[in-house]
């Protein structure tokens, strides 16, 4: 069976490998070399912690604050959100207590799955070195900001997510350089983080040709029934390849294209963020931190400390805007002696967010021989190996590790 995966980042390299992992032939295209678009810019972070989506129940008491703009880590346009009035009302409705509840458990599975599968893959790619075992910190400003998170801190436990609460000099004795802003903190020992996240998703792609994957470097601008059951997949001079079955992997680039081709309205909305690379202060800065009251995550990576900012609810196409970066820059500078800025621009992309804030993993509803995978928001290098497992699981029919449901396409109506 020949398989096309349109998009490269880390879930559609994930995608391939695994479905080439059954012995099946795969060609893998994006108009970009792997790990180029959103999966270039993320924090770099494996957290079990993730699968706590920023639509939980604790939003609706959050949502006068947001909606004023008095959130760091969040910002809107009116205008935009205005014409996501369903896709808002659906996210909204998914912070309630059940659909939260699905929410962690089918994320929690993803997450355990995924970090295995990378432990294996990079171990298979020589790249063991780029992956970090000692956990991430949240940081709090407040008395006030820790007891908010209490509720957070009881589903952690439920669910066997280890964590260990910090005093400051707990926090001190863990990352030396923080500054004492901070009232409280908790470390979940058990998270991974990386040094350079396209790298990675690039050794992964390596070992995908090397295994005898075809790479395609194109920009696809169509699919086409061809002869029975199979696909074209059209480029700018025409057919790039055919296949028997084609899975779509182009995270915030999936909608336009399904919608272009009419084969599915997909209801996602897009939180764009931003990142800066700065030189590292005078102490070393040893695992992420998230600035729960800053809004922003800071990593240690191979190019130096990377601020990765909060969310910007608008278009995917809208105009840049810098404010974000330079109030959580502000608020970085707070927290640690940092250097200057190594990068000459920011990079800026798109997390692509469905209303359960849980991806798509499945068939596409009514269009035989047509899979997705995508919409996975903020964790997408968090679930992407596992979310590729189970693509490849249900393409070929085997058992599936966990229960696919939550991930079903048709879960919205079609």
């Amino acid at each position: 069976m020949r398989i096309a995966v349109v998009g490269s980042g880390m879930v559609g390299v994930s995608c391939a490998l695994a479905l080439q992992r059954r012995g099946l032939s795969v060609t893998l295209i994006d108009r970009l070399p792997p790990g180029s678009e959103t999966s270039h810019g993320n924090a770099g972070v494996l957290a079990p912690s993730s699968m706590i989506p920023f639509n939980n129940p604790s939003l609706w008491a959050q949502l006068p604050g947001l909606l004023r703009g008095r959130n760091p880590g969040f910002r809107y346009n009116p205008a935009y959100l205005a014409g996501q009035v369903g896709w808002a009302w659906r996210f909204l409705s998914n912070a309630r207590p059940q659909p939260f509840q699905k929410t962690v458990v089918a994320l929690d599975t993803l997450i355990g799955h995924s970090r295995r599968i990378h432990q294996e893959w990079a171990q298979q790619a020589g790249i063991r070195h780029r992956l970090r075992d000692d956990g991430w910190i949240f940081l709090y400003r407040s008395e006030a900001a820790w007891q908010a998170g209490a509720w957070a801190r009881e589903i952690y436990a439920e669910h066997s997510v280890a964590f260990e609460s910090l005093d400051p000099a707990g926090l001190h004795e863990l990352e030396p350089g923080l500054q004492p802003v901070f009232a409280k903190g908790v470390w979940f020992p058990g998270a991974g983080s990386v040094d350079d996240p396209a790298e990675v998703v690039r050794a992964y792609a390596r070992v995908f040709v090397d295994r005898g994957g075809r790479w395609l470097q194109s920009e696809v601008q169509g699919l086409q029934r061809s002869t029975g059951d199979g696909w074209t997949v059209q480029g700018h001079g025409g057919a790039l390849c055919t296949a028997d079955q084609v899975v779509l992997a182009l995270g915030p680039f999936s909608k336009a294209f399904l919608a272009q081709q009419r084969l599915m309205n997909l209801p996602m909305a897009f939180e764009r963020g931003s990142h800066m690379h700065y030189a590292p202060g005078p102490v070393a800065l040893s695992r992420p931190i998230y600035d729960t009251g800053g809004g922003y995550v800071l990593s240690p990576m191979a190019r130096g400390w990377r601020l990765t900012t909060g969310v910007e609810l608008n278009a995917l196409d809208a105009p840049v805007q810098d404010v974000q970066l330079l109030q959580a820059e502000a608020r970085a500078r707070e927290a640690l002696a940092m250097g200057e800025r190594l990068d000459a621009q920011a990079w800026r992309g798109s997390r692509p967010t469905l209303p359960d804030s849980r991806p798509m993993v499945g068939a596409c509803p009514g269009q035989a021989g047509l899979w997705l995978a995508l919409g996975h928001q903020h964790i997408g290098f968090s679930t992407g190996p596992a979310s590729g497992e189970l693509l490849a699981s249900l393409m070929t029919g085997e058992a599936p590790f966990m229960d696919a449901s939550p991930f079903a396409p048709d879960r919205f109506g079609g």
